[in-house]
């Protein structure tokens, strides 16, 4: 009884750890009051929401939201997009090649393989960002969006490849032997039976690459030049001396509800081919 009162314990305590920040976080973004605070409360305000589509003469009458750049944040939240558009594919596309190479081919240097293919999730987000920033560099590639790609992909590649291997590693590889012995080619094989077995997976993967190249900051900030996405102008918003918009809770409770809204409706679906 007195571990089970333990454990219990320890459940509750690392819940209140992990989301009483973030419901912190929701509770300041309808809070009238910047710096945003849950202490000192002003009254209930949508103002901070509103900030992205409010009228023009609306928004130079707030003292805070007038100091704000509106078309550059909206120019930076695009140019993240436009980053995952090309990290995502590229991401796929080597995660799917090196998932296949890891648990397809059987050689001595497979351990080796899966250190290099991985190293890049280890590494510091700093050295990637520097390394490309250096490399491009050198081939009269200024730093930039381009940079930016480049740099993401080279750890974002590797979440995908933990996901399909996981995935490959269940397929019957009996299905592709018979089907090489009945006369397939090996492309024939991959486009019938691997590509649509691994289809599921491949949609998991491509939402985590999203995922990890819209909020990456530490690889994107020393990579990017002059160039902004959305995690690094948040991280110049909160380095605000005078304290961080409430803009910035806004921008963090609409992530969360819709990672929820994402998560709840990823379960229904799930139950309802369960029970078909």
């Amino acid at each position: 009884m007195r571990a089970e009162r333990l454990l219990s314990a320890y459940t509750w305590g690392f819940l209140i750890f992990m989301f009483a920040p973030l419901l912190l976080m929701v509770l300041s973004s309808v809070n009238d009051i910047s710096p945003p605070s849950v202490t000192e409360w002003q009254g209930l305000t949508g103002k901070w929401y509103a900030f992205f589509w409010m009228p023009e003469d609306a928004l130079r009458t707030d003292e805070v939201l007038r100091t704000l750049d509106r078309e550059r944040f909206v120019g930076c939240f695009g140019n993240s997009l436009y980053v995952a558009a090309f990290v995502v594919p590229l991401s796929l596309l080597l995660g799917l090649a090196g998932a296949v190479l890891l648990t397809r081919w059987r050689s001595r240097v497979n351990g080796l393989l899966w250190w290099v293919l991985l190293s890049p999730m280890l590494a510091p987000g700093i050295v990637l960002g520097l390394s490309a920033l250096v490399f491009w560099g050198r081939l009269g590639v200024n730093a930039g969006l381009f940079t930016i790609i480049m740099a993401q992909t080279t750890f974002v590649a590797g979440y995908p490849m933990l996901v399909l291997m996981a995935r490959l590693q269940r397929q019957p590889i009996e299905l592709e032997e018979a089907a090489l012995d009945l006369g397939a080619t090996p492309f024939r094989v991959f486009w019938r039976l691997t590509l649509p077995y691994l289809a599921p997976a491949l949609i998991s993967a491509g939402v985590i690459a999203f995922m990890a190249s819209m909020e990456n900051y530490n690889t994107t900030m020393f990579a990017k030049g002059g160039a902004c996405t959305f995690a690094t102008e948040i991280g110049a918003m909160a380095r605000n001396p005078n304290g961080h918009p409430p803009v910035i809770n806004a921008v963090g409770t609409i992530i969360i509800v819709l990672t929820v809204m994402a998560a709840t409706a990823h379960t229904l679906l799930a139950r309802r081919e369960a029970q078909a």
